[in-house]
């Protein structure tokens, strides 16, 4: 068959090709997800090393499991379930984790609700924050990557995998509240949360000298 990288790199041909044994296929599907998939997994497991574990199993389980997959969610997703499951045990396992659905609500969690008027129905800013001059230089564009990174790992532990989720790997609000088993309300809360925690942040750094 045509190589994969020659046609469109839709999910359609990917499986295609992933059915028909396509090493190049992939590779083009490790290239696309493993980074996504190595934040998601650190969420869950207390190192670095468990993670690469654990991602490692869930292409294992990818390759496994393709022939049965029927589309009932974007590749993306089905994906990112079998992740979600295996960090879930092996977090289990390891004392540092359990499963989303279960993690103790923080007082941020319980806490007074932000502002409705701050979002839009689609979960985006009505009103988008105060505009952010970039630095211009490489390096202080690495220290503010840095610096979000860091921000993002402080959230509250529901927030941080609902921010990551869906404004670092682009799932939709429908996809996330079936990965984690919420419901739209309250995983419209733990964004709204997350993110006015990650903006708050981010005005505390524009003041930093």
């Amino acid at each position: 068959m045509p190589s994969v990288m020659a046609r469109t790199g839709t999910d359609e041909w990917l499986i295609e090709a992933l059915r028909a044994g396509d090493e190049e296929a992939f590779e083009q599907l490790v290239h696309r997800y493993h980074g996504p998939l190595m934040r998601l997994a650190r969420g869950y497991v207390a190192s670095q090393g468990v993670a690469e574990e654990v991602v490692q199993d869930t292409w294992l389980a990818v390759l496994d499991g393709i022939d049965r997959f029927r589309g009932a969610s974007s590749l993306k997703t089905w994906i990112f379930s079998i992740l979600i499951k295996r960090a879930t045990t092996r977090g289990v396992r390891e004392r540092r984790s359990v499963p989303f659905s279960s993690l103790h609500p923080t007082a941020d969690d319980d806490g007074p609700s932000v502002r409705s008027d701050r979002f839009g129905a689609d979960g985006h800013w009505a009103v988008p924050p105060r505009p952010f001059d970039l630095p211009e230089d490489r390096a202080g564009l690495l220290e503010l990557r840095a610096y979000i990174r860091a921000a993002l790992a402080a959230l509250p532990e529901r927030q941080r995998i609902v921010v990551a989720l869906r404004d670092v790997e682009g799932l939709s609000s429908d996809e996330v509240c079936g990965l984690l088993h919420l419901s739209v309300e309250n995983q419209r809360v733990l964004l709204h949360r997350g993110r006015a925690r990650l903006q708050a942040a981010l005005a505390e750094y524009r003041v930093e000298p």
